[in-house]
């Protein structure tokens, strides 16, 4: 699938185009195969690490790794909330990772 980075390098385009793939796959969540949902989740996580969002590069390997556990429904969505809130930060050094890693865990510990 031919994503913004593709055709405008322009950040506000790619983090659109980020959250548009975010909100279909969201859409999914409960009804897909864990298998399809990853491909889908690698393919935002290769176009926010190409873009620099490291932040969001962080929250979809929770997501990935939650995902191969076989994890659904609520929690899953929990995610997907955090890695949008991800794409939008515009902070993008370690310390800001981290907070959203914490963020991560906290959501799983609820």
């Amino acid at each position: 699938m031919e994503n913004a980075a593709d055709r405008n390098p322009d950040p506000d385009a790619i983090r659109a185009d980020l959250m548009q793939r975010i909100v279909a796959l969201d859409s999914r969540a409960d009804r897909e195969r864990a298998g399809d949902l990853a491909q889908d989740l690698d393919a935002i996580r290769r176009i926010a690490q190409a873009s620099g969002l490291q932040p969001a590069v962080s929250v979809a390997h929770v997501l990935d790794a939650a995902l191969a556990r076989g994890e659904r429904g609520p929690l899953i969505h929990g995610w997907l909330d955090i890695l949008k809130d991800a794409i939008g930060c515009e902070r993008i050094d370690g310390p800001t990772c981290d907070a959203y890693l914490a963020a991560c865990s906290v959501r799983l510990a609820s």
